[in-house]
């Protein structure tokens, strides 16, 4: 199952903040036409990172079903590749590069599209009378491409939601998921039970080092704009932004406070096992994505559990169902000198339904074309029909593609840290500073 995080933002950023992007990553140039339209043997190189048994099984059904609609096009799998190894295989091109990658972090795009190293496919989806608009979810879309250079595709999709103890809901006499913040936070103080100078159970981990409660999955719910139509920093300007940050600085307050928080926070266990301290009963409600209903389900937890969409804030009641999307992104190599067998590989790894459909069951994660949500043959139970709802729903949102990365985040992510801790204390003249830091570092990556 993939695992998205923002642990990788700061090596995916790193070469962009210290020289220019196309010095970086370098631009080399292939070929479109490689016979394979008339016929004509030819193998591709598919670099992708997914490594558990299932997945590595799902990716070579999908290959197989390919081969056999395409007898001629043979695809060559490489898996378990990072994206450090991706970049330097870009950057170094030569023909031991790959045709077609894949990676799971969105914040590759706007590098790759604004560098040239992966090809341009708004072409070749207009050869073949596909719409982006109407094909993808916009959310999905939004983080595929950059500057209207569609240089990659989205292949499935991870949504965010709220996952809640029943048992600890029906024990605090709470009825039903909460729909607002207000709502959330009187349940997450009903959910808190103290112990000592720490707690027996907390309601919810609000604090941005807990798993998944960064402050981009927060945003995703006020639907903030993170830059203006000039490119610049929003992050000052849009009230949203702020409205946020006092939201979960007021949470964490009535919680216990940022030192208590933290101190019991210390106390949980690896996320992305059963010692995650939802399954473990620590948090009574987690922010999480749909992959978690997989590993709630092999780890067998002993108290019954749901799933809803995480709440809104009260002035947008109307738009809950909404959620942060990210996902796995696609694309075919400049270098490649295969471009026209690549394309029937991606155009059918991300548009066909069968495809997505049977990838999206074997592995877990949300599929990514507007046909393949809606698809009968999707196993859904409700707790994964949430993540499904939330993909599906027009307010859902992502974090936009950037020239250097995840650099935006990363500046976002420290003021959150120094502002929760009291380390900064002025929102406003902390967020402008940061909008300042912004912008001064996509300049210098332009």
């Amino acid at each position: 199952m993939r695992k998205p995080t923002l642990r990788t933002l700061a090596a995916l950023t790193a070469c962009t903040t210290t020289v220019l992007l196309t010095a970086c990553t370098g631009q080399s140039s292939g070929g479109g036409d490689d016979g394979s339209a008339s016929g004509k043997d030819v193998t591709i190189t598919f670099w992708h990172g997914w490594s558990q048994d299932n997945e590595v099984k799902a990716i070579q059904d999908n290959v197989a079903a390919f081969e056999k609609l395409h007898p001629n096009i043979h695809v060559k799998l490489v898996g378990n590749v990072s994206d450090d190894k991706i970049e330097q295989a870009l950057r170094a091109g030569g023909s031991d590069a790959p045709d077609v990658v894949s990676s799971f972090t969105t914040d590759q795009v706007g590098k790759f599209c604004s560098a040239n190293v992966w090809i341009d496919l708004n072409p070749l989806l207009r050869k073949d009378n596909i719409d982006p608009a109407k094909t993808f979810p916009q959310a999905m879309l939004e983080y595929s491409r950059f500057e209207g250079n569609q240089c990659s595709l989205p292949l499935l999709g991870d949504t965010y939601g709220l996952y809640y103890n029943k048992a600890a809901f029906a024990a605090a006499g709470i009825t039903a998921p909460p729909k607002t913040f207000s709502e959330f936070d009187a349940d997450a103080v009903k959910l808190t039970v103290p112990s000592g100078d720490g707690y027996k159970q907390l309601g919810f981990m609000p604090n941005y080092h807990g798993y998944e409660t960064t402050a981009m999955h927060y945003l995703g719910q006020y639907g903030a704009k993170y830059f203006a139509t000039d490119g610049k920093s929003n992050l000052a300007s849009d009230q949203k932004v702020a409205a946020m940050f006092t939201w979960q600085k007021n949470l964490i307050g009535k919680l216990g406070g940022y030192e208590k928080l933290e101190k019991y926070r210390t106390t949980f266990g690896d996320e992305f096992s059963a010692k995650n301290p939802f399954e473990t009963g620590q948090v009574a409600m987690s922010l999480d994505g749909e992959w978690r209903t997989a590993s709630l389900a092999d780890d067998k937890v002993g108290f019954d559990w749901a799933t809803a969409p995480f709440p809104v804030p009260d002035d947008q009641a109307d738009t809950y169902g909404r959620g942060y999307q990210t996902g796995t992104i696609i694309g075919i190599a400049k270098s490649s000198r295969k471009q026209t067998a690549g394309w029937e590989f991606v155009k059918y790894l991300t548009t066909d339904t069968g495809a997505l459909v049977r990838f999206a069951n074997a592995i877990h994660n949300v599929p990514s074309t507007n046909a393949a949500l809606n698809s009968p043959d999707l196993v859904a139970d409700p707790n994964f029909k949430t993540f499904i709802d939330i993909a599906k729903n027009p307010n859902s949102s992502t974090t936009p593609a950037s020239i250097n990365g995840g650099a935006y985040q990363i500046s976002l992510r420290n003021f959150g840290y120094d502002y929760e801790s009291g380390k900064q204390t002025d929102l406003r003249a902390g967020l402008a500073a940061t909008a300042k830091e912004v912008d001064e570092a996509i300049a210098q990556a332009k």
